[in-house]
């Protein structure tokens, strides 16, 4: 007889096929309050500004004086700070943490093996040729070392642990059995009283392991993405199916009461290459202004009341570049 769990799973996909079949379908039960508050928060990541080719101090401060976010998710990166082994370097991660507090700013702090940005597991070179469960062993270690160093700021409203742990994507090791409740139950013995985040793919991601882990949930949001197989893609998927996918998730785990956040709402292109090394015209073709006010029209309409933007350092970019259009439309967006 089949597993309950694997039952549950076959569940969420056929509805998920449902749901995407029925495009054209309305539901009463969909309708969203257009007037509800929503929180605009960011994204924000020193490895990709540095990618981008500018000072990624300079970067975020005007992330904070110009854009003036109220919240904010920022990314714990192990191969900077461990990349050598037992030796910790918290600088870099310091120095954004402490301006973070000086403003007030409510932050989300991602740490792990797998958080944002490609080849999304960020490992110190030292830890590539261990064993499964010795680098599952290290990783802890330097798990334990971050929380234990910011768990006193006040700023920090949220601990994510990993991102999108249970969606095959990226360059990653085989990770051990158990990582996600190990890594939980240290932090949470760490610091019993902050709230985790779990996160999963939007459209292809289940949901259904990362919702159990978590105290709160971030889906992602992609409408335009590239794959080496099918090319450049539009998903289509009618703002409904992220509130079907929610509704069925809360159905199966009886759960009606955990928040459900967009941790991170595709802002920016996602071409085949390195965006510092395509033009700007080329980047335009796939994501300009006008499909980043539509998209955050989009994500309006999936009834969410927490998004946090992921593109802040491309906008930046721009704007340095001659092209302030998107990072005055988030400005005003994120100060609305």
């Amino acid at each position: 007889m089949l597993n309950n769990k694997w039952i549950k799973v076959s569940l969420i996909a056929a509805f998920l096929f449902l749901a995407a079949s029925f495009y054209y379908i309305k539901v009463s039960d969909f309708s969203v309050d257009v007037n509800r508050d929503i929180f605009w928060g960011v994204t924000f990541s020193s490895k990709f500004s540095k990618e981008l080719n500018y000072d990624w101090q300079e970067n975020f401060e005007a992330i904070l004086k110009d854009l003036r976010p109220k919240k904010i998710r920022v990314v714990a990166y192990w191969d900077e700070i461990e990349s050598e082994k037992d030796i910790f370097n918290f600088s870099d991660l310091d120095w954004q943490i402490n301006e973070l507090q000086k403003k007030g700013i409510e932050t989300i702090l991602a740490v792990g093996m797998k958080v944002p940005r490609w080849p999304e597991c960020h490992m110190p070179d030292w830890a590539k040729s261990l064993a499964v469960e010795e680098k599952e062993k290290e990783l802890q270690k330097y798990i334990e070392k971050t929380i234990e160093r910011y768990k006193s700021y006040d700023i920090i409203g949220a601990w994510q642990i990993e991102n999108e742990p249970f969606l095959p994507f990226g360059v990653c090791p085989e990770r051990g059995k158990n990582f996600m409740p190990d890594e939980i139950s240290l932090v949470k013995k760490i610091d019993p009283e902050r709230p985790i985040i779990t996160t999963d793919g939007g459209e292809f991601g289940l949901w259904y392991k990362a919702v159990q882990h978590g105290d709160i949930f971030g889906t992602t949001m992609y409408r335009r993405v590239y794959n080496s197989f099918f090319g450049y893609v539009d998903y289509h998927l009618p703002p409904h199916f992220f509130i079907l996918k929610e509704k069925i998730i809360r159905f199966l785990l009886s759960n009606y009461n955990k928040k459900f956040i967009v941790i991170e709402l595709a802002a920016e292109p996602w071409l085949n290459k390195q965006l510092g090394g395509v033009s700007i015209d080329e980047q335009f073709e796939f994501f300009d202004l006008e499909f980043f006010k539509d998209t955050i029209k989009y994500a309006k309409a999936t009834g969410f009341s927490e998004y946090y933007l992921w593109g802040v350092e491309w906008w930046y970019y721009l704007k340095q570049n001659g092209h302030p259009g998107i990072w005055d439309e988030a400005k005003k967006l994120i100060n609305s």
